[in-house]
């Protein structure tokens, strides 16, 4: 399990944008960055630093995935054929905790891998609480009896602040994994530039 260990809306502050595209984002009052020099004029970020914030957004987006982890996957993504910004965020998109949260079975990515972690969530009807465990096209992903019951679930599923993607279907509390997605299919509230994290990751 990744342990979050910074205030999370103080990325969305730092990067200057809203990740998550929540409405209680602090970037919606103050567009500024975090700290004492926050509100100096940034200067233009070099190629380098462009890069870095790439990895961090995307990196961050995913509930902070620890570099060990990030790096593991990206070496992966390099591995597969075709393009690698697009192995790395279908890869991504087939952690369990994000098809958690993709679902609508959890208000943020942090809710949902904390579901997950605490043993609520079924991968064909088995028992997982690995957050980062893959889930492969045609996996029915469930919520158990108690957790269809938590205040937190029932608010995510009525929320309209964001829609299930095409490549998933669900079915009350159970959602299937249809597809790995390709990026344009991916709803991101801002833009993620993958192809600047293979970059800084191949330098």
């Amino acid at each position: 399990m990744s342990k979050r260990t910074s205030a999370k809306y103080k990325l969305d502050r730092r990067m200057g944008e809203n990740i998550w595209g929540r409405p209680k984002s602090p970037i919606n009052r103050r567009e500024y960055g975090p700290g004492q020099h926050g509100q100096r004029r940034k200067g233009k970020l070099s190629d380098f630093g462009q890069q870095l914030k790439a990895k961090q957004k995307l990196k961050g987006y995913y509930g902070d995935v620890t570099e060990k982890q990030f790096r593991k996957v990206y070496a992966e993504a390099v591995r597969m054929k075709g393009d690698t910004s697009q192995n790395l965020i279908g890869l991504l998109e087939r952690r369990l905790d994000m098809v958690v949260y993709r679902a609508k079975f959890a208000p943020t990515i942090f809710a949902a891998r904390q579901i997950v972690n605490h043993g609520h969530v079924r991968v064909n009807g088995r028992r997982c609480n690995i957050a980062s465990a893959r889930v492969a096209p045609g996996d029915v992903i469930s919520l158990s009896d108690k957790a269809r019951e938590m205040a937190l679930v029932l608010e995510a599923r009525e929320s309209a602040e964001r829609d299930v993607p095409d490549y998933l279907t669900v079915d009350g509390f159970e959602a299937t994994y249809v597809r790995v997605p390709a990026l344009d299919e991916v709803p991101y509230p801002v833009k993620m530039e993958p192809n600047l994290v293979v970059e800084f990751y191949s330098r």
